[in-house]
């Protein structure tokens, strides 16, 4: 198994009309809506961030180990990453291993996730504290035809993270803060239909 993670988002003003779509595809939602709290960590020299690598603990409720690096050939269609991951039952344990391997708690970003699957993708809709996105999974072929099924423009995909997004957005908007909280961001309004040229792909390059 290659355990790697295939994916590219869409920007999203609303939920409302793309559910309605999804339904009309003949998609399944499968679970609730959800809280995610992540926590990625770090070595003191940098050397996962160095090495576009993301080491988190996530609860949504669950407990999820997970490391990802780039694979040896990305390509520019998709967001490709090679992505291990394992479920934990004790969250504070498994930072305590953390800590004594020397990672440190780093950064701290949260998000709501509404799961749908259709076929072989599956569609998550994630409410960031910045925006809402459309992140949809699978192999190459599959995907394509999401976005087209649900009348994307492929040119609009965005193959940034989260993370990376938001360093993107502090740097412009000056916050002065790196945790992406919703308590954060409750006196922060992002205009992020400004800067979502700088993030699609059919945009590359436009500052």
């Amino acid at each position: 198994m290659n355990h790697l993670e295939i994916e590219l988002k869409f920007y999203f003003s609303s939920f409302d009309t793309l559910r309605g779509r999804l339904l009309d595809l003949g998609a399944t939602c499968i679970g609730q809506r959800s809280f995610e709290h992540n926590v990625r960590y770090e070595t003191e020299d940098r050397r996962l961030l160095k090495n576009k690598c993301l080491l988190r603990l996530r609860t949504d409720p669950d407990t999820t180990l997970t490391f990802k690096s780039p694979p040896p050939e990305a390509g520019t269609q998709f967001k490709i990453y090679r992505e291990l991951e394992v479920r934990v039952n004790d969250f504070d344990t498994m930072e305590a291993i953390l800590n004594a391997l020397g990672y440190f708690r780093c950064q701290v970003y949260e998000k709501w996730r509404e799961t749908w699957q259709l076929k072989e993708t599956t569609l998550c809709m994630d409410t960031m504290p910045f925006g809402r996105f459309l992140e949809i999974e699978g192999s190459p072929e599959p995907i394509m035809k999401m976005v087209h099924d649900l009348e994307l423009q492929w040119g609009h995909r965005i193959l940034s993270s989260y993370l990376g997004i938001f360093e993107v957005l502090r740097k412009m908007e000056r916050l002065g803060f790196t945790d992406v909280t919703f308590d954060n961001f409750k006196a922060v309004s992002i205009p992020f239909d400004r800067y979502r040229h700088r993030f699609e792909a059919g945009h590359a390059g436009d500052q």
